[in-house]
């Protein structure tokens, strides 16, 4: 079967920037240029959430790995935390002295890293939204900044028409990669971690092996490619475009597999569920669209990864071997030496650890905002104080 839309979302009153799905796919996020986010519940009937917070356009969204805070970035300098809920608390951090592009999360959910105007990529701890460190060797704005799924590399895009691979722990910029003929808009790691893909203002999605530092595939498109998503198999991936499209690459045989269209005007953001099932996309057109992949679910048993990655015309593309460690899911003889009883209790004590750690994320956001509630009652007594001073000073004169 082709993917489906099966449904869309209308709240917001400008254009959609990002969107994200939460890792139980109860709650889609979006941000938009109307300087606010909208939480979906994928329940029929369920109502949105808007979050006021933020004082301009919000470009950049993202769920936790918990599904417990939501962060986001905006054009007023700005990173917000927030608890996904009808009370839509939020913390703020000054975050980069130019507007934020881009917000992640870790996969373990501890780290945090932006990308901003200020040609800094910065990451942060996200319990106490604690700085850490910046880098910043890019020369123009960073449009995205993307962990890799271990955590020890992080990968940026820019305006200096660059692609950077990072290495956390010693902070230094370990390749550049320098293909692309225009600005970078989004880059992201395949779920391997071997590769990294990435499109821009060239028309071109480009696949690199972050190991060997190699071109692996290359897409020619006909406009602007301004985000993209790797689905959870690491077999495809999907884009949008300005020219208000979707597509579907197969990354195995190297080809286009569907064009989509839905969005009026640009298609400016998509992501994949965390298990692929579905695909978000939003548009300059105020919508949020929901797709069902309609994928194969088995995904294939192992496939010998293909010689040539096509471009999207149908002509050969770089004809260098696609092997990103493209994941595929276990045979049953693979899982024979473990017991049913023995996975049971493995996913159980998964899911305790996870419901441990989302708890600890809610906590540790409550505590950050009546912090800040705080510090702010604190200023207001002194405030209060220093007016009582005055009048009194001014009386005794």
């Amino acid at each position: 079967e082709d993917p489906s839309l099966e449904r869309h979302f209308k709240g917001h009153r400008d254009a959609v920037t990002s969107v994200d799905f939460s890792r139980a796919k109860k709650q889609l996020v979006s941000g938009s240029m109307d300087s606010s986010l909208m939480i979906w519940s994928m329940k029929p009937q369920m109502r949105a959430y808007r979050f006021v917070g933020h004082k301009d356009a919000v470009l950049c969204v993202q769920f936790s790995p918990s599904g417990h805070l939501v962060a986001s970035g905006s054009r007023d300098k700005t990173v917000r935390l927030w608890i996904p809920s009808i009370k839509g608390e939020s913390t703020v951090f000054k975050a980069h002295t130019a507007t934020v592009r881009s917000v992640h999360f870790s996969s373990d959910g501890q780290s945090l890293v932006t990308a901003s105007d200020d040609k800094t990529v910065k990451v942060w701890t996200v319990h106490r939204q604690k700085f850490l460190f910046s880098l910043s060797q890019h020369i123009n704005w960073v449009r995205c900044a993307r962990f890799s799924p271990d955590g020890r590399l992080i990968v940026s895009s820019s305006d200096d028409k660059t692609v950077k691979l990072w290495d956390k722990t010693s902070r230094e910029c370990i390749h550049s990669f320098c293909e692309h003929g225009g600005f970078v808009n989004h880059v992201d790691f395949h779920p391997s971690g071997n590769c990294i893909a990435a499109g821009g203002t060239d028309s071109t999605v480009k696949l690199w092996d972050v190991r060997m530092n190699r071109l692996l595939q290359h897409y020619q498109g006909n406009s602007v490619v301004n985000s993209l998503s790797f689905h959870p198999s690491g077999n495809y991936l999907v884009t949008a475009s300005s020219d208000s499209t979707l597509k579907i690459l197969d990354l195995l045989e190297g080809r286009l597999l569907y064009t989509l269209h839905g969005h009026q005007g640009p298609a400016t953001s998509v992501a994949f569920s965390r298990d692929g099932d579905f695909f978000a996309s939003g548009g300059s057109d105020e919508q949020v669209m929901v797709w069902k992949t309609n994928f194969d679910t088995d995904y294939g048993d192992v496939v010998k990864p293909q010689k040539y990655g096509s471009s999207v015309d149908g002509t050969h593309g770089t004809g260098v071997e696609m092997d990103c460690g493209i994941h595929h899911k276990k045979t049953k003889t693979q899982d024979s030496g473990r017991t049913q009883e023995q996975q049971d209790e493995e996913n159980s004590l998964a899911n305790t650890l996870e419901h441990i750690l989302g708890q600890l994320d809610v906590l540790t956001q409550t505590v950050s905002i009546l912090e800040q509630r705080l510090t702010l009652t604190e200023d207001k007594l002194k405030e209060c104080l220093e007016n009582q001073q005055k009048i009194l000073q001014n009386k005794t004169n």
